[in-house]
């Protein structure tokens, strides 16, 4: 059985009278790359606000790492390191600087911290320059090296890639899938940004008016999202037959008179066009295809998020 590290309990938060969050039951696990996806305005920053107690629920409960009473939660929110909202940087002074401002706030006595964390987010090289002269993926990186100051175990990211450039999106990637696979840290990142959220996460919630529409993992993604080859060719009833007896696969569907979907051999796809040359099957054009998580998220809540 997996280790639960948050579960939300029917928790509701509302302003004047409107459900920001609504009867939210999202369950997130040891390991997880969770990512919560909802247009603007979904109620994913309330969320994160709610878990760090930023805010407090109208009703319902929260647990974390298996405590739910006040006491307990706010010592387990101590395992907890968060990028909710623009951190506040002194812009005349370095990362190390910055960091060590929030240490001493913070009360952390070991100095050592502040290496770790800009060495976690690959921001040890920035030396003496300073903050105002940092590139937005940068200070997007220092903000997450200040969440990673005390230690956490879990981290939640609020779009951390807004603003970014396709190379602060790529270093931002890298850094979340590093942190998680060899640190070991639980994240729960919100974004509408859905290609990205597909990169790295490897649990989902869809968020929607305040509500979780539905949850799911990655291997329940690719079984709702089937990928496969889309083959046309010059011989149906032929292929059909080389798929049968030479690529022993039931896995396909004759979708015309000259297209077949094959659900198969998506690991080596070079293999189905060998094989139906070496049968004389001429094949006129090959591609994957297959729902994404953006068409999946318009297939639940009926809206396309941006991309950008």
């Amino acid at each position: 059985m997996k280790e639960i590290v948050l579960k939300t309990h029917n928790i509701t938060k509302k302003y004047s009278g409107i459900a920001a969050v609504d009867n939210f039951n999202m369950t997130i696990y040891k390991g997880d790359i969770y990512g919560l996806i909802g247009r603007n305005g979904a109620g994913k920053t309330t969320l994160a606000r709610l878990i760090t107690s930023l805010s407090i629920p109208d009703t319902g409960s929260i647990t974390l790492f298996g405590q739910k009473s006040q006491s307990e939660l706010h010592d387990e929110r101590k395992r907890i390191g968060c990028v909710i909202e623009s951190p506040a940087f002194y812009p005349n002074l370095t990362a190390f600087q910055n960091l060590e401002y929030y240490r001493i706030q913070r009360g952390i006595p070991d100095k050592k911290v502040i290496r770790r964390s800009l060495e976690m987010v690959e921001l040890t090289y920035t030396g003496k320059k300073k903050f105002k002269s940092f590139s937005m993926g940068m200070k997007q990186r220092l903000g997450l090296a200040l969440a990673l100051l005390n230690h956490p175990d879990f981290i939640i990211l609020d779009e951390p890639i807004n603003g970014l450039d396709p190379m602060g999106i790529i270093e931002m990637r890298k850094t979340i899938i590093k942190l998680n696979q060899d640190y070991g840290i639980t994240i729960l990142i919100s974004s509408h940004i859905l290609k990205e959220l597909h990169l790295v996460a490897t649990r989902y919630g869809i968020i929607d008016n305040g509500k979780l529409i539905k949850e799911f993992n990655q291997d329940e993604l690719n079984d709702i999202c089937q990928k496969s080859l889309l083959v046309t060719v010059d011989d149906v009833a032929n292929a059909v037959a080389v798929l049968e007896t030479i690529l022993i696969t039931n896995k396909f569907k004759v979708i015309s008179h000259n297209e077949i979907k094959v659900y198969d051999y998506l690991d080596n796809p070079s293999e189905v066009t060998h094989q139906f040359s070496k049968a004389g099957v001429r094949v006129s054009s090959f591609y994957e295809v297959g729902e994404n998580l953006e068409d999946y998220f318009i297939s639940q809540v009926g809206e396309v998020l941006s991309n950008d």
